[in-house]
């Protein structure tokens, strides 16, 4: 008989303790245990991107990880990027919504995730590092376009805001 392991981990801001299985994927810990379903598993081995979150402000792939392993870590999901106060969607995501990026929408936290991620260190990237940066995650739906353009609004409106904050300083 197997034995839990008391984590400790912090997601989305909110400290969790819980006893998990030693072989129980991080994925599987986020959607079932704490109720976040944002996090999809598709092919549970790493290729699709759909199950990406942040950890630390990078991007993983959470069906390659086990629970165990964010003992002590720090982890954004999608749901973790809407704005706790006022429930505002994240401008990244709102930006996927005006751009309809996505369709079916079971790709999308995953390019979501990577793009907070691209933005976070090259806030004004190229056509060719946007798609370095979504190589990754797959969509069967979108044929890709409106992604890209999505992630350019997104860009713009990083670039806007850093420049209104820089302004007003």
């Amino acid at each position: 008989m197997t034995t839990g392991q008391k984590i400790s981990v912090t997601v989305n801001g909110v400290n969790y303790e819980r006893e998990v299985e030693p072989r129980l994927s991080l994925g599987d810990f986020l959607r079932h245990d704490l109720q976040l379903g944002g996090t999809h598993l598709g092919c549970e081995h790493g290729v699709c991107g759909a199950c990406s979150i942040l950890i630390d402000g990078k991007s993983v792939r959470a069906c390659l990880m086990l629970a165990i392993q964010a003992d002590g870590l720090e982890i954004t999901t999608i749901e973790g990027l809407r704005d706790p106060q006022g429930g505002h969607l994240h401008p990244i995501q709102q930006a996927f919504v005006e751009e309809h990026g996505l369709q079916c929408g079971f790709c999308t936290p995953g390019f979501i995730i990577s793009t907070v991620e691209l933005l976070a260190g090259n806030p004004s990237p190229s056509d060719e590092q946007i798609k370095d940066a979504l190589g990754g995650n797959l969509c069967r739906c979108t044929g890709y376009e409106t992604i890209l353009r999505s992630v350019r609004l997104a860009s713009a409106r990083v670039q806007a805001g850093k420049a209104a904050a820089h302004n007003s300083a």
